[in-house]
């Protein structure tokens, strides 16, 4: 998904990428989030292979005050009992919407668009605070 901050940046969101479960925690801690975007597979710390790192970001940002709307990427799921399991917990945990890897672009931007739509009225959430300004 490196190309989702590649597009959004040009017209002034700002992008917080991070590699790793920590990083998340000190992300959510010292910025506001308006839109996150987790991938279930993300290292818990740096070089850890066995532990995954989405499911501990989902409970942290779901415990926000305002959470943030929150689009949850998951491996391929093996079997439909797998992939039910798997999309009732990240819904459980505050998902707006789940998207199975590997993710189609035009896929993530509708996503986008739809979480523009329901929670910040068609704008992005930094414009729509200039305009109250």
């Amino acid at each position: 998904m490196v190309q989702l901050p590649q597009l959004l940046v040009p017209m002034g969101i700002s992008c917080i990428r991070v590699e790793t479960g920590e990083d998340a925690a000190s992300a959510i801690d010292e910025y506001a989030i308006h839109i996150a975007v987790v991938d279930l597979a993300i290292p818990l710390r740096r070089g850890a292979t066995s532990k995954a790192g989405g499911p501990r970001i989902l409970q942290l940002l779901r415990r926000l005050a305002q959470p943030p709307p929150t689009v949850v990427i998951r491996p391929p799921q093996v079997t439909p009992r797998e992939n039910a399991r798997s999309l009732t917990e990240a819904l459980k945990e505050g998902a707006f919407a789940v998207l199975d890897r590997p993710i189609k672009m035009e896929a993530m931007l509708q996503v986008m668009q739809r979480i523009l739509q329901r929670h910040y009225a068609d704008l992005w959430p930094a414009v729509k605070q200039q305009m109250r300004n």
